[in-house]
């Protein structure tokens, strides 16, 4: 295998990782929370000695995730929480705790504030969010303070991470922060909003077209290339 077929190979395998993830971003456009991902392509050059030239590849392996915000939009649901500006919800999993801007929240038969997969909602402490049951009207503030018929019982906890381009993304709209997590000096929480997917459907279907297309030719490259090859190896053997 010549040089030009190896460096379109990586190509192509960048441009297949990145379709993948426009394809999850469309089909992410609805869903509460979501974060974008796009594809960052890095390219390696190889020096192959004075007398040819160097041998560059590309290759797509590194996912960036968008941060910007999604729209707000009302739902009137006490429970639906969204984040303006800065910061991320802190949620209790199996696997320890994580980050997410998805605030549709419900309470479990326990009185606990939970996710729509059943986490815990941590608040400032860090322990779960506990909402007493039949006492009056759920009122939560710009700071995350609930009150119950007037009455303050507890925080709910929004946070950043130290290292925001550190996050690993786990499923479609939770994130693990290894280099740690704190307070959010100026983050804004609204009750009964949530925050939309920031995926813009036109330009990643726009993207998608634009990726196939590049796809495809590196397609037609290596069909050409490997006809030229065939075709030297049968003139050799006549």
């Amino acid at each position: 295998m010549d040089n030009a077929t190896y460096a379109t190979l990586t190509r192509q395998s960048g441009l297949m990782n990145e379709l993948r993830l426009v394809a999850n971003n469309i089909a992410n456009a609805n869903t509460t929370g979501f974060r974008a991902e796009g594809m960052i392509f890095s390219e390696h050059v190889n020096n192959l000695g004075a007398d040819h030239a160097s041998l560059s590849m590309a290759t797509g392996r590194v996912r960036d995730t968008v941060m910007l915000q999604g729209t707000i939009d009302q739902t009137g649901s006490p429970f639906d929480l969204a984040i303006e500006g800065d910061g991320f919800f802190l949620i209790q999993t199996p696997e320890g705790e994580r980050l997410t801007r998805a605030g549709a929240f419900t309470t479990s038969q326990n009185g606990d504030l939970v996710t729509a997969d059943g986490h815990p909602v941590l608040d400032a402490g860090g322990a779960p969010v506990f909402i007493p049951q039949g006492l009056g009207m759920v009122a939560i503030s710009s700071d995350g303070t609930i009150s119950v018929a007037g009455q303050p019982i507890g925080q709910i906890g929004l946070v950043v991470p130290n290292d925001i381009n550190g996050m690993i993304r786990e499923g479609g709209t939770m994130f693990a922060a290894p280099d740690g997590f704190g307070p959010v000096p100026d983050g804004r929480m609204l009750q009964g909003f949530l925050e939309a997917s920031n995926v813009n459907p036109t330009l990643q279907i726009a993207r998608m077209i634009e990726v196939q297309r590049a796809y495809e030719l590196g397609q037609n490259f290596l069909q050409k290339e490997d006809e030229r090859i065939r075709g030297v190896i049968q003139a050799m053997g006549r």
